[in-house]
């Protein structure tokens, strides 16, 4: 593994619990150890990367912002979050009208991409697909409206449809996650996670990265969720890192099966530098 860490042609990291910490409604940004560094050497290597949040309160642009002020340097184009993997999907499979359960950090990166947001609180439901994200306004008009939308045909898609994030309060729970349990119950759906762990995020990542599916492998993912970045990148074949400055420790990421246990362990993402360094 550290052979192959030494061929890295881009980084992928997770944002809460990887490289900062926020509070439960995802306000400040704490740095953990080792991220600034972490980034000021990549830029010295040359090596591209994204920071790729499972989070959608907040647009690309406006989390990278409020990195910036944190001390971490990451530009508007080296943020992702779930919408905008989400954008690449609905383009590539021609959906251009969308139901939107979320706030503007849910919609703004389809809207910016060219697709029509339609808000659930007007009540219509004529869409092609309806896209759930983080929406801890969520009412039962929403409810409503979004099975209307199923019920006519529309394709169940999400942010992300895992129960808990790490912060500095401890574990958060995922509101895109109880919403979709809902949409389930009611209308007996499948939910599509657009976010990671699909594999369409990360080949969107790659897009953005300019590497072609092919050279996948060559990507490093790092990550607190086994169940986000882990399962993502192994699926992939990818290198997967994970670091236990959120939701797990170095223990049970060793024990975990294999679909979901790390190739690396470090504490953080000054492990992760520290294990750069030494393969260059």
């Amino acid at each position: 593994m550290l052979e192959r860490l030494a061929k890295t042609r881009a980084l992928v990291m997770d944002l809460d619990g990887t490289l900062v910490l926020g509070d439960r409604n995802v306000g400040g940004h704490r740095l953990l150890p080792g991220s600034a560094e972490l980034i000021a050497r990549l830029r010295q290597w040359d090596i591209p990367f994204r920071v790729f949040t499972n989070g959608t309160i907040h647009s690309p642009q406006s989390y990278a912002e409020k990195l910036r002020k944190a001390g971490l340097d990451v530009q508007d184009e080296e943020m992702m979050t779930p919408s905008s993997a989400a954008a690449d999907y609905f383009l590539a499979k021609g959906i251009k009208r969308v139901l939107v359960l979320g706030n503007e950090g849910v919609w703004r990166p389809l809207a910016d991409a060219g697709i029509e947001v339609i808000d659930s609180r007007t009540g219509n439901s004529d869409a092609e697909a309806v896209y759930v994200g983080w929406y801890r306004d969520f009412t039962m008009p929403d409810l409503e409206t979004a099975a209307h939308a199923i019920w006519k045909g529309a394709i169940l898609t999400t942010a992300s449809n895992v129960p808990f994030f790490a912060t500095s309060d401890g574990r958060a729970i995922g509101a895109s996650f109880s919403i979709n349990a809902m949409l389930r119950a009611l209308t007996g759906a499948r939910v599509l996670v657009l976010g990671k762990p699909s594999r369409d995020a990360l080949r969107s990542a790659a897009r953005r990265l300019k590497i072609k599916a092919s050279g996948i492998r060559d990507i490093t993912v790092m990550g607190d969720d086994p169940q986000l970045e882990m399962a993502m990148a192994n699926a992939a074949g990818a290198v997967s890192v994970g670091v236990t400055t959120g939701l797990n420790t170095a223990e049970m990421l060793a024990q975990l099966p294999p679909k979901t246990r790390p190739s690396l362990i470090v504490e953080n993402a000054a492990g992760l530098l520290q294990l750069l360094e030494q393969t260059r």
